[in-house]
């Protein structure tokens, strides 16, 4: 499967913003390749628009992908999702692993008591996932944000009613 970008435009983009590889890290295009995973699955499900071909490997590109108010080209992933994508490759090849952790709900810590003081962290979902756990990179986050459905705003139906 392959990254969102190219490994020239990657380089560049270290480059550009005074970043590194560190010594010993993957090659560019299995970092990109795992930046470009971790995009699509924090992120796509919430991606205005649909995919174009429910068959393609990556989210992008969409049609119907409405941005700024905007109706954005179908045969186009946007660079602030390559960039997006870069930064967590970016991320991973910096600290390897950080982009997939492992875990459950009952293994967070939900209540700790030091001395007198006592925090609580955490809830447990009710599926036994720990939805805190999902790393989440900030700046990805905000780079991504005008590509992203607001959930805080229901999903309107259009209903048909036919007449017998």
């Amino acid at each position: 499967m392959a990254g969102y970008g190219d490994d020239a435009a990657f380089q560049a983009w270290l480059t550009d913003n005074g970043y590194t590889l560190p010594v010993g890290a993957p090659a560019p295009a299995v970092l990109r390749n795992r930046g470009s995973q971790y995009i699509d699955a924090v992120y796509g499900s919430r991606f205005v628009g649909s995919v174009v071909d429910p068959e393609q490997e990556r989210q992008w590109p969409r049609e119907n992908a409405i941005v700024n108010g905007k109706l954005f080209p179908s045969d186009v992933v946007p660079t602030a999702v390559i960039h997006a994508s870069y930064f967590a490759a970016y991320q991973e090849a910096v600290t390897p692993g950080s982009l997939s952790v492992v875990g459950t709900s009952s293994s967070a810590v939900k209540r700790e008591k030091v001395g007198q003081l006592e925090v609580e962290y955490q809830n447990a979902q009710s599926d036994g996932t720990a939805s805190t756990i999902t790393p989440l990179i900030s700046i990805v986050d905000g780079m991504l944000a005008p590509y992203l459905r607001d959930l805080s705003i229901p999903a309107i139906g259009i209903w048909a009613v036919g007449c017998a």
